[in-house]
C-alpha cells in the first residue's frame, strides 16, 4: 500500500534541501555522549527504586505497581515529543530544546528523590510508613522518568537526523548511543518557517489540541503503511522488553532477597545485597560500553537481526541460570543473617555483567532497524522513534501491572516474574533469528 503523497507530508515541517554530507563520525560520538545525562537518570531508578519504596513501607507485590509510572509517562511523552520535535523552528535546531528541558528536568528530580524521606518528615511523616515520603518519591520519578524520555527520543532522533539514508553510519550513531551523548557539538540544520519548508500548521491553528490531534492520527495512522518487517522488529521488541522488565525492575532486589536472604528493614543483609547488585549493574555497564564499541562489525558481519536474537537467546539463558542461583542460595542459607558463600555473590556478578552485551544490542539494533525501514515511508524521525516507543511501554505496562500480583501467587519473590522473562526473551531471539532479514532493509511494499 503506497502513502498519498500530500499525507505523506501533510503537517509535518521538513528542513530546507541541504546538499548531502556525510557526517564525521567523531560528530556522531559527540552527539552520542549526551546519553551520559540520561543515564545517571536511569541507573538512580534501576539500583534503587525497588528497594528505597520498600524500605519506605511498600510491600514487595505492589512495588512494580510504582514502576507503571516509567511506561506511562513513555507512552505519552516520547511520542508527542518525538512529533513536536519533527515539526520545531527553533533557531537552536529542532532536538535541543527539548533535550535542554528533559535535562534540566532530570536534575530537578533528583534533587527531589535525593531528598524525599526528609521531604515526608517535614510534611509530617513519622514512624515505619512514610506515605509523605513515598509521595514525594513517587513525584521525583515521574518527573525523572518524563525528564529521561524527553531526553532520549530527540536524542535518538537527532543521531538519525544526522546519519539519513547511511544505514551503517546509523547502526553506528546508535552504538555510540550505548556509550553517551553529547548535543551541543552537532551541527543541526534548524527548521524556519521563512518558506524554505512546509508550513508546520495553517495559519490560526497553532494551538496545542490541534497539534495534539494531528499527532494521534499521524502516530497511529501509520500503522496501515508498515511492511511486514516493521510489524516484526515491532514484535521482537515487545517481547525482548518484556524479557527485560523484570529484570530492571527486581535486579538489586533479587541481589538482596534471594542471594543474601534478607528484607527490607530487616538486618544488613538486604542492603548489603542491594550494594551488590549496584556493583554488579556497574560491571553491566562495563561490558555494555564494550559490547557498543564492537557492534557495528558484528552487525556488518552477521547481520542486524542475527546478532539481536543470538544476544536474546543469550539473554533467556541468563535469566535461566538466575532462577538456578536463586535455588542454590535458598539452599546453602542455614543461618539467619549469614552471608552467602563467595561463589555464590561471583555468580551472580557474571551474570549481572554478561546481560550488559545483551542490553547494548538492545538499546541499538532496534532504533537501527526501524530508522532505516520508516525513513522510506517519509515519516519524520521523531515519529519513527515514537512508534518504536510504543512496542517498548506497552509490554512494560503490562509487566508494572502483574509482576508484583503474579510474584505473590507463588509465594513472594523475584523467580516467577523472571521465568517468564526467560521464556520471552527465548521467543524474541528466535522470532529475530528466523523473520529479520539479514540483508540491508527491504523497500517497504507499495513503495517505488
Amino acid at each position: 500500500m503506497a502513502i498519498p503523497e500530500a499525507e505523506r507530508h501533510r503537517g509535518r515541517a521538513r528542513p530546507a534541501v541541504v546538499a548531502v554530507a556525510r557526517v564525521p563520525l567523531r560528530r556522531l560520538l559527540r552527539v552520542a555522549s549526551v546519553a551520559c545525562g540520561i543515564q545517571f537518570g536511569w541507573a538512580l531508578q534501576l539500583s534503587l527504586l525497588t528497594p528505597y519504596v520498600q524500605e519506605l513501607g511498600i510491600p514487595h507485590a505492589w512495588a512494580s505497581i510504582i514502576w507503571l509510572c516509567g511506561p506511562l509517562s513513555g507512552l505519552l511523552v516520547q511520542p508527542l515529543v518525538g512529533h513536536m520535535s519533527d515539526r520545531c523552528t527553533s533557531r537552536f535546531g529542532r532536538r535541543r530544546p527539548f533535550i535542554f528541558s528533559g535535562a534540566v528536568l532530570i536534575a530537578v528530580s533528583v534533587l527531589i528523590i535525593g531528598h524525599s524521606a526528609d521531604i515526608g518528615w517535614f510534611l509530617g511523616d513519622r514512624g515505619n510508613v512514610r506515605p509523605r515520603a513515598v509521595g514525594a518519591f513517587v513525584f521525583g520519578f515521574w518527573i525523572l522518568d518524563v525528564a529521561n524520555n524527553m531526553t532520549q527520543g530527540p536524542c535518538r532522533a537527532l543521531l538519525a537526523d544526522l546519519t539519513g539514508k547511511d544505514h551503517r553510519r546509523t547502526r553506528v550513531a546508535n552504538a555510540y548511543f550505548s556509550l553517551f551523548m553529547a548535543v551541543a557539538a552537532a551541527q543541526e540544520v534548524p527548521l524556519d518557517s521563512s518558506g524554505r519548508s512546509t508550513p508546520i500548521v495553517e495559519d490560526g491553528q497553532g494551538t496545542s489540541g490541534h497539534a495534539e490531534e494531528a499527532f494521534l492520527w499521524e502516530l497511529f495512522g501509520t500503522f496501515r503503511y508498515f511492511s511486514g518487517p516493521i510489524w516484526v522488529i515491532l514484535l521482537v521488541t515487545a517481547l525482548t522488553w518484556i524479557g527485560w522488565f523484570p529484570f530492571l525492575l527486581f535486579d538489586t532486589d533479587w541481589m538482596g532477597r534471594e542471594i543474601y536472604g534478607g528484607e527490607p528493614n530487616e538486618g544488613q543483609n538486604y542492603s548489603t545485597g542491594v550494594r551488590m547488585g549496584a556493583l554488579g549493574l556497574m560491571l553491566n555497564s562495563v561490558v555494555l560500553g564494550i559490547t557498543s564499541v564492537l557492534m557495528e562489525k558484528l552487525c556488518r558481519k552477521w547481520g542486524a537481526g542475527f546478532i539481536w536474537g543470538i544476544s536474546n537467546i543469550l539473554m533467556a539463558l541468563c535469566f535461566i541460570a538466575m532462577l538456578v542461583l536463586t535455588f542454590v542460595a535458598k539452599s546453602v542459607h542455614t543461618e539467619a543473617h549469614a552471608l552467602p558463600p563467595d561463589g555464590i555473590v561471583i555468580t551472580a556478578l557474571l551474570i549481572f555483567a554478561i546481560l550488559g552485551l545483551p542490553l547494548a544490542i538492545t538499546y541499538s539494533v532496534p532504533y537501527a532497524l526501524i530508522s532505516t525501514r520508516i525513513e522510506s515511508l517519509g515519516l519524520g524521525q521523531g515519529l519513527s522513534m515514537g512508534v518504536l516507543n510504543l512496542a517498548i511501554v506497552v509490554p512494560q505496562v503490562v509487566v508494572s501491572l502483574g509482576s508484583g500480583p503474579w510474584d505473590q501467587l507463588f509465594g513472594g519473590g523475584n523467580s516467577p516474574a523472571f521465568a517468564v522473562a526467560a521464556l520471552a526473551a527465548f521467543a524474541s531471539g528466535l522470532t529475530a533469528i528466523l523473520a529479520i532479514p539479514r540483508s540491508g532493509p527491504q523497500k517497504p511494499r507499495g513503495l517505488t
